[in-house]
């Protein structure tokens, strides 16, 4: 662990936005959803959610370029339950989506707690989730076609999402909660050691003002003895 990688990873945890996020409705394609995810991670979302398709959820990678291990992904089983789930943690539901009622995107305010929910590729937002939302918005078009590809679409969504947070000041100050804060640099700075302990049930051990574990071979000598005293007993 570098001083200037330690550094980059306490900055990026400190400019995460944990009142915002996007949840899909049965996006299927590999590739629009890993694209969402690494725009998730360049905007500061900490947490994707996704109504999983009906072949399944698997990350595309060579979209993603490694995304998918700085933003967390829940799986939802039906759009309902996933919008009922956010709208239970206090988020305003935004879908995009063309229609009579949707309005400019940029004329939503998008500092309050704020889900984006981004419809299927060929049939958009199912009518299910559109009689949950909150606000309907769209892009506005200016050539032949009638809409973005969906990936695309929440890039310019969440590009505006940024600028309003920007300009009031939310990525300015740490706002994950100190648990999750201090959870997620253990995991990023010590991905190794994460899978052991979490494969074995373990609390993580300390970090160092450098994002090293304090005195490992101590640590490690502990953690052999309980285990051979579990074994004896």
């Amino acid at each position: 662990m570098t001083p200037e990688r330690f550094e980059t990873i306490c900055n990026v945890l400190s400019q995460r936005q944990p009142d915002l996020t996007v949840i899909t409705d049965e996006v299927h394609k590999g590739r629009n959803l890993s694209a969402i995810v690494r725009t998730c991670d360049a905007v500061g979302i900490p947490e994707f959610h996704c109504v999983e398709p009906r072949k399944g959820y698997r990350a595309f990678r060579g979209t993603a370029l490694g995304s998918h291990k700085w933003v967390d992904t829940v799986l939802h089983d039906n759009v309902a339950s996933g919008i009922d789930k956010l709208k239970q943690k206090g988020f305003k539901i935004v879908a995009a989506h063309l229609s009579d009622t949707a309005v400019d995107f940029r004329d939503v305010d998008y500092t309050v707690p704020t889900a984006l929910l981004m419809g299927t590729e060929k049939e958009g937002v199912s009518a299910e989730a559109l009689a949950l939302v909150d606000e309907e918005v769209t892009i506005p078009m200016m050539g032949m076609v009638e809409s973005f590809n969906v990936s695309v679409a929440c890039a310019i969504i969440l590009t505006e999402v940024q600028r309003q947070r920007q300009s009031a000041g939310l990525y300015n100050h740490r706002r994950l909660p100190d648990d999750t804060y201090q959870t997620k640099l253990f995991q990023w700075c010590q991905p190794i050691v994460t899978k052991f302990c979490d494969e074995r049930g373990l609390s993580y051990p300390p970090l160092d003002s450098e994002g090293e574990i304090i005195n490992p071979a101590e640590w490690y000598r502990q953690i052999r003895e309980t285990a051979d005293r579990q074994q004896q007993d």
